[in-house]
């Protein structure tokens, strides 16, 4: 039996970020710290900040702008982060309202009604809240019978959501799946940090994943894999024990943090091994890959990876990106990628997906073109 991705759908916010606009902000902030903190500094009690560029940015990451929900909170610098009102809880959540929005364009690919589906699978970095799911939520508001969960891999969410909702399909679990990928990721970074300011933007993906397909755009799964190691080099300390444990809310580490060296050596040969084996297993060699759809997250990262995997440097259309417009959108950023990137395959053509990310946490999917 065949298990098909047979549409995808993406959600982009209306507001952006370049990289200028968020330096002008980022080195604003830095003055005015460096100014209010003179003496402390010139002490050697404080360190001074050091501002940033855009040429640092596009050097370091490959990404030159972001969408995000918000950008007035994050560019004021007496605020620098989102200003998102709270909703009621008689109001739609503001993750839902963004998984929908990608769901009905993933629906209108796959040529069926969202009451045909059985289940969806919400896979995100960050849930606005512990419960009701998120996942229970978009489904009632879809109209979906069945069952509906969240689940949180990081970056690799969205890899995750897909190989569960494959193995449900398969074992007669259900018959059509969605899954969903809402990223409010401006929500968890620390606009104040160099190193990492520039990394995240907002973006929410939709996938359907059914038995045999008659969709022009199904792609055939022949394979899943998922992959994890325990690393604390990508990490967020924000939950529900801060109060209990009375930890400060403001602190840097209940954003995110990350040791981006270590996880750039760490990471490529971990992902570069995983997909090998992942097509060895399947018995398809990389020459027969038209297209490696990866995680959106650096694009030094990328080549890397890509060009292992090759054994050459990869051409543009073997390896697209989309961070350079959308920034590290986590879990949505692979799909993004194969979204965008995906109409141009004949009959049989292969591809990889490929998400990876903190934990440390890899997953593959492995389709061809029906």
């Amino acid at each position: 039996m065949s298990v098909v991705i047979s549409g995808t759908g993406l959600f982009t916010p209306e507001e952006h970020i370049t990289n200028e606009e968020l330096v002008q902000s980022f080195n604003d902030y830095v003055a005015k710290y460096n100014k209010d903190n003179k003496e402390l500094i010139s002490s050697g009690d404080l360190e001074a900040l050091v501002p940033s560029s855009s040429e640092f940015i596009k050097k370091a990451s490959g990404i030159e702008q972001r969408f995000v929900q918000d950008k007035e909170g994050i560019l004021d610098i007496n605020r620098m982060r989102p200003k998102l009102n709270e909703r009621p809880n008689s109001q739609i959540s503001i993750l839902a309202e963004m998984a929908i929005k990608a769901s009905e364009e993933a629906i209108n690919q796959a040529g069926i009604n969202s009451s045909e589906l059985d289940a969806v699978i919400c896979g995100c970095a960050n849930l606005q809240r512990a419960y009701p799911a998120i996942a229970i939520e978009i489904q009632e508001e879809l109209g979906i019978t069945g069952y509906a969960y969240d689940m949180n891999v990081a970056c690799s969410s969205a890899t995750f959501a897909i190989q569960n909702a494959y193995n449900d399909i398969q074992s007669g679990v259900a018959d059509k799946i969605l899954v969903v990928n809402p990223e409010i990721c401006s929500g968890h970074l620390n606009f104040k940090d160099r190193d990492a300011h520039f990394i995240f933007g907002d973006a929410c993906t939709a996938i359907i994943l059914q038995r045999d397909s008659q969709s022009e755009h199904a792609f055939r799964i022949l394979g899943t894999k998922l992959q994890t190691k325990f690393s604390n080099n990508i990490r967020n300390n924000f939950g529900f024990l801060n109060a209990p444990e009375d930890s400060d809310p403001d602190s840097a580490d209940k954003l995110f943090i990350q040791k981006g060296r270590s996880v750039f050596k760490e990471v490529v040969p971990m992902v570069q091994a995983h997909i090998e084996n992942h097509l060895s297993d399947l018995e398809v060699d990389i020459t027969k890959v038209k297209r490696l759809w990866l995680h959106q997250a650096n694009l030094n990262m990328n080549q890397l990876i890509a060009k292992r995997l090759l054994g050459r440097d990869p051409e543009e259309n073997e390896m697209p990106i989309i961070l350079n417009n959308y920034a590290n959108t986590s879990s949505a950023g692979s799909i993004i990628a194969f979204h965008q990137n995906k109409n141009d395959f004949s009959k049989d053509q292969i591809g990889v997906i490929s998400s990876f990310g903190a934990g440390y946490s890899v997953g593959s999917v492995i389709i061809q073109k029906i």
